[in-house]
């Protein structure tokens, strides 16, 4: 079964609205590690006890992108010519652009599995290219997904829309949302995690909090049944200036169980 690497992207220059998500891998950290819970998964196994797991800390990140970017690229394509997967933990969306990057270095095209609120499709936004709502926008145009599903998507404005009709995703909307209408991808399979996927009630800890979302339950329902190898996941978004009690905190640690089980259970991508 594969090695599994947690590490923080601790970055928020290129949040649109409000910066402070860079705080969040410190956050979701100190609830993973907490004795107020432990390291059992739902799937069964615990990390560290049944599933070889590293949390190697936070990437040494600046305030430059092109450089931030590149220290990620690296990063991931070491872990992965070692045969471990990456699971990374922001910091805004925009990271999730280089680490998929680099999956795609090593396996080709993948398939991605995203949540969150917003497709993040926007070809800039407020001038900026690299913006946490464009990473898709920039995967996808380089070739890098070669099928992008999203889910729980509730705020789509035209552009975004035209992005989406461009690059061919599919967009799974909260209106009348189950988890049997998300599709089983194939592999190499890649998830993002977008905390303000999930409704503001399970996580308030966001930037753009945004009502009628994701319940925790639902999110892992779809995690669940996918069964194609995993070659890399992220967590990002968390804002812990904008938590409740650490409950957003609380969710991004359980949701790093969740995915280190899953891709201890889904096994390695093989060419």
């Amino acid at each position: 079964m594969p090695a599994i690497r947690l590490f923080g992207l601790p970055t928020d220059i290129n949040s649109s609205f409000e910066r402070g998500a860079a705080a969040g891998p410190a956050a979701i950290r100190a609830a993973l590690w907490s004795e107020r819970g432990n390291m059992a998964s739902e799937l069964g196994p615990e990390i560290g006890t049944d599933i070889v797991f590293t949390d190697d800390g936070d990437l040494p990140l600046t305030e430059n992108s092109t450089y931030d970017d590149a220290a990620i690229r690296r990063h991931v394509v070491m872990l992965q010519e070692d045969g471990e997967v990456p699971l990374a933990v922001g910091g805004d969306h925009a990271v999730t652009f280089p680490l998929v990057e680099a999956a795609a270095t090593c396996f080709g095209p993948v398939s991605i599995l995203h949540f969150d609120a917003h497709p993040d499709l926007y070809d800039d936004f407020g001038g900026n290219p690299r913006s946490h709502a464009s990473p898709f926008a920039r995967i996808c145009e380089a070739g890098h997904a070669k099928r992008l599903v999203q889910v729980g998507i509730r705020t789509l404005t035209n552009h975004c829309r035209e992005q989406a009709a461009r690059f061919g995703v599919e967009i799974i909307a909260m209106a009348d949302f189950t988890p049997d209408r998300v599709p089983v991808l194939d592999g190499p399979l890649y998830i993002s995690i977008d905390l303000d996927g999930l409704d503001p009630s399970a996580a308030p800890g966001v930037a753009h909090p945004e009502p009628g979302g994701l319940t925790v339950r639902e999110v892992l329902a779809v995690l669940h049944k996918q069964t194609a190898p995993i070659v890399g996941a992220d967590i990002v978004e968390h804002h812990p200036g904008r938590d409740i009690g650490d409950v957003t905190a609380i969710l991004g640690a359980k949701l790093v169980r969740e995915l280190t089980a899953l891709i201890d259970r889904n096994g390695p991508y093989k060419n």
